[in-house]
């Protein structure tokens, strides 16, 4: 069942990676810079935080919604920190889903399968789904000043989406209010390489 009410303007995301990417902190930043904006919002409850590396994905829905939960083929943004993820979270896109996927694979210490080609996996799901944009997010990252604000990275690439209900402006100011001031500089960085990268 589609918990959404007709309104243009609502908008959901399913976010997605493993545990110590930030992605909870990613999904509280943007539930507070819609609520800043004066929007409605909702976000799941959050699944798998408990293991490093283990899954970790959110749910958060802007604007006239009933539920948290999104249906199969429904979001309108996949935001997926980890390529593996992204597969394990296809059902929550359609063909018009904006997917973002980092490049970067993290590879469990107990992994005894062969971890998937990237390169395939990447050039499979743009074959499917027509808006597929991969991002070097870790890579970027270090390029910001620190590998640890990839979250920042892939926060900065979604607000670059022209359908994204929530300005640059109201994130930022989100952002700030969340993280260490002392880190503001390398986060405010990571947030323009990710954003620039979606946008050229």
């Amino acid at each position: 069942m589609n918990s959404k009410k007709n309104n243009n303007n609502d908008y959901s995301m399913y976010i997605c990676g493993v545990g110590g990417q930030g992605i909870i902190k990613t999904s509280i930043i943007i539930g507070e810079a819609a609520m800043n904006q004066g929007l409605n919002v909702i976000m799941s409850e959050i699944h798998g935080m408990s293991q490093r590396e283990g899954s970790v994905s959110t749910q958060l829905k802007i604007g006239d919604y009933n539920s948290p939960l999104l249906s199969e083929h429904t979001a309108d943004m996949l935001l997926s920190f980890e390529p593996i993820e992204t597969i394990r979270a296809i059902k929550k896109a359609n063909k018009n889903t904006k997917i973002i996927i980092n490049t970067t694979p993290i590879i469990p210490y107990s992994q005894n399968k062969k971890y998937p080609n990237v390169d395939n996996l990447i050039s499979i799901l743009k074959d499917n789904y027509k808006n597929t944009q991969p991002i070097d997010g870790n890579k970027l990252a270090l390029n910001a000043g620190n590998t640890l604000s990839l979250n920042m990275v892939m926060l900065g690439a979604a607000i670059a989406d022209n359908n994204f209900p929530i300005s640059k402006n109201n994130i930022i100011e989100s952002m700030k209010n969340n993280l260490n001031p002392k880190f503001h500089k390398i986060n405010l960085n990571a947030i323009e390489k990710g954003y620039q990268w979606i946008k050229k």
